[in-house]
Parts: structure tokens; sequence; C-alpha cells
């Protein structure tokens, strides 16, 4: 049994009542309720008033007088508006679909015959552990698309892994240039000694040490050479950061079919072809003044420029 069981169920014994008395057939609506108004609502009565020429309220207390409770439904209300009022009988209700619920194709409905669908959530950067806000990510993501697995969508959920993004270049920098060493105190995870002292240190520098500054642009762009030392360190720092980002989302429970690395997308010249086009179609433009100057953007409808490439 589900909820729209007992819909189903209203509607069919509504029906049932109108043959009953003889009246001619409406096209009545059954739905959920607002709060306050019972579990279930239905409009019967505002649909038989005028032929019947009595106030919705009288036809509605003659619904609910006659109405056959059963197993379901704890009682029926007519409301002082005409609305007729279903309160569900919970502990029948939870006693049939609790069990139900456990079995492996509970909920499954055949709406969109194995359509291809991609859901892509999480997408943080490796350089940090997972705070409260990307967990809440995680969350949504995850039950998305297990709802949307539940009406047979073929779903493959995608993490975006940002692995050659400024934020990498700035855990680098602390590392090469900072001082801090490879090895996180006894007792914390590299993840969060990445994120909460090496990133969080090294950054607060940059406005004082103008030298730091350049060393981050220099690695951010040595980062999409895939041969450089550079490179092969940033990629041995994020597996274990992602390492430790991926321990959390398991013990949420959620998981991912596919992770797409950035720097794999760079070095495979992917995106080379894909700027080339973009630029060819005029969907992006090189910004001449204000913020972003030297920037290739990509113009938003009523939100700020997306910076596609940095200067």
């Amino acid at each position: 049994m589900t909820f729209l069981n007992i819909i189903n169920r209203v509607k069919e014994n509504t029906s049932k009542i109108i043959n009953e008395k003889g009246y001619d057939k409406v096209d009545f609506v059954v739905e959920y309720s607002r709060s306050g108004f019972g579990d279930i609502t239905c409009n019967v009565a505002f649909l038989l008033a005028k032929n019947l020429k009595k106030s919705p309220q009288e036809i509605a207390q003659e619904f609910a007088a006659e109405y056959i409770l059963g197993n379901d439904l704890e009682k029926v209300e007519a409301h002082k508006s005409g609305y007729l009022n279903f309160f569900i009988n919970n502990n029948s209700f939870n006693n049939t679909v609790l069990p139900e619920s456990l079995k492996e194709n509970y909920g499954s409905i055949d709406i969109r015959k194995n359509s291809k669908l991609v859901v892509e959530h999480t997408s943080v950067n490796p350089n940090k552990a997972l705070h409260i806000g990307h967990l809440r990510n995680v969350a949504i993501g995850d039950a998305v698309s297990r709802i949307l697995s539940k009406v047979n969508y073929d779903v493959k959920v995608l993490n975006y892994v940002d692995d050659s993004g400024l934020q990498v270049a700035d855990i680098i920098v602390g590392f090469k240039y900072g001082g801090f060493s490879e090895d996180p105190p006894d007792g914390k995870k590299f993840a969060n000694y990445c994120g909460d002292t090496v990133y969080v240190s090294i950054t607060s520098k940059y406005e004082s040490d103008k030298d730091l500054e350049s060393r981050r642009h220099e690695i951010l762009k040595e980062l999409e050479d895939s041969t450089s030392e550079t490179a092969k360190f940033g990629k041995t720092l994020t597996r274990k950061i992602l390492s430790d980002q991926l321990d959390t989302v398991w013990n949420l429970g959620a998981s991912y079919d596919c992770l797409n690395f950035e720097s794999e997308i760079l070095y495979s010249k992917l995106w080379e072809k894909i700027f080339e086009r973009m630029k060819s179609e005029n969907l992006v433009h090189l910004e001449d003044q204000g913020d972003n100057v030297g920037c290739w953007v990509l113009p938003i409808e009523n939100e700020d420029d997306k910076i596609i490439v940095r200067s």
C-alpha cells in the first residue's frame, strides 16, 4: 500500500457514493491536503452544488456521513468551506508501508523507459576536506539520483574534480615555498591538514608577499603540462585529498559512477578544441577592460560574466 493507493481508493469510494445517490457524474479531484486540513482533500461537493441546489458544505456533510472508512482512514470531515478532508490512520499506514518500503523495488515506477540522464554533484576542489555545505550538496545530489533511478532513468552520477585549478596551486605553493611538511600532524587527516592549515596560511600571505603570489601563477601554468614535476606532485597531493573526501562520501552511503578529472581534460587537448569552437561561434570574448581584462569570459544573462580562461 502507498499513499497513492489510498488516494485512488478515496476516488473509487467517492464515485460509488455519487452512483448510489443517483447524482450526475462529475470530474472531481482528490489530492494532497494543505497543512491543517487532513491528509487528503476532495472538491466533489463544489461540483455537485449547482445541480443539487445545495451548499457545498451540506453536500460535503452528506458524503462524510456515508463514507465507509475502512482500515486506511481514521476519519472524514466536511469543512465549512465545502471540502471533504480525509485523515489517514497512521498506525495502519505505517504498519503496512514500512515493511513494504524495505523491499528491493519498492517505489519503482517505469516512467522514463530507461532514458539516459547524468547527475553531477559534489565537485569540490581537491585541496581540503568536505565541510557541511559540501555534504548538503552530496545528500541532495544522491537523493535526486536515487529518485530518478526509481522512475527508471538510466542515471550516471558524476563528480567533476577540479584538480588543476587555483586552489590546488595554493597548496602546492604551501608545500614547495611555505615550509609546510607533507606529513600532517598526528591524528589529522591529510585533507583537513591541507585545507585548514596549508591553504589558509599560504593564501593569507599573498597580499604582503608578491613573489609568493607570482609563484602561485607559475605553478598554475605548470599544472597544465602533464610532464612537469609540478603536475606530478599536484596529482599525488590531489589524489590523497580526494581519497579522504571519498571516504566521507562513502560513509554517507553516496557513490559515483565516474570521477571526471579536469587535468585529464586538459591533457587530452579536448579543451582546446572546445575553446576554439566557442570562440568561432562567438560564445566567449576577450575582455579588454575592467577587473577581467585579458581574460576570456562567457557572458551569462542576469549574472556576472564567467571567466573561462584567465589572463
